[in-house]
């Protein structure tokens, strides 16, 4: 029996993969150069946004905030509508951690780290070797690995895409849109959340929020 449920969430899961859309060879003429600098700015800053987040299970909306420091480090915490429940997430380098009381939630919210710091504006992949860089016009996309496992597209220095690839196919994305409205969608689960910015202002950081009980 065991075996029979595995293989209809194996048939499943392959079919809902190739649903995902597929990537097609990016325009452009290959350059030599290398990734555009998307550091955080300089010192600590304080980010307030709202949120709101569709799947096949729920639509739920909130607010949140997040709290950098340069040059790597960020804490996130969420708050949903109506106060029925909290969740939060530290992200330093490549290490994503969630909090422990509310989980499910920050599952839910937060994209793996690579597509975190790209909601975030930073461009953090995986090191992986066979990098190809296209330029077209102001546009330039990334292709990393081989084969392809992620394209990274920016207008000049600016992200504006983070797609994650496997099988040729686009699994995962997020997209940064010039008014600074992002969304993050992950085309297995149909999952989507949307992230709007609503202040942005310098602040001064405690140690204790790099911990989660």
């Amino acid at each position: 029996m065991r075996i029979v449920r595995w293989l209809c969430l194996t048939f499943v899961v392959a079919a809902v993969a190739g649903c995902a859309p597929r990537i097609h060879r990016a325009a452009g003429a290959v350059v030599k150069g290398p990734l555009p600098v998307t550091g955080l700015a300089t010192g600590h800053r304080l980010f307030v946004f709202r949120w709101t987040l569709e799947d096949p299970d729920m639509f739920s909306r909130g607010e949140g905030a997040v709290r950098q420091a340069a040059p790597d480090s960020a804490r996130l915490d969420f708050f949903l509508g109506g106060g029925m429940g909290t969740g939060s997430a530290i992200l330093i380098g490549t290490e994503l951690r969630l909090g422990g009381n509310a989980d499910r939630m920050a599952r839910r919210l937060v994209p793996p780290a690579p597509l975190l710091w790209a909601v975030l504006g930073r461009a953090a992949p995986p090191s992986l070797p066979d990098t190809v860089r296209r330029v077209d016009g102001d546009t330039v996309r990334i292709d990393i690995g081989h084969p392809m496992s992620w394209r990274l597209t920016f207008a000049r220095d600016t992200l504006r895409r983070v797609e994650h690839v496997r099988g040729q196919r686009v699994v995962e994305w997020v997209s940064r849109a010039p008014d600074g409205r992002v969304r993050y969608r992950n085309e297995i689960s149909r999952r989507q959340l949307d992230v709007v910015v609503t202040k942005t202002e310098g602040t001064t950081l405690d140690a204790a929020i790099w911990t989660l009980p």
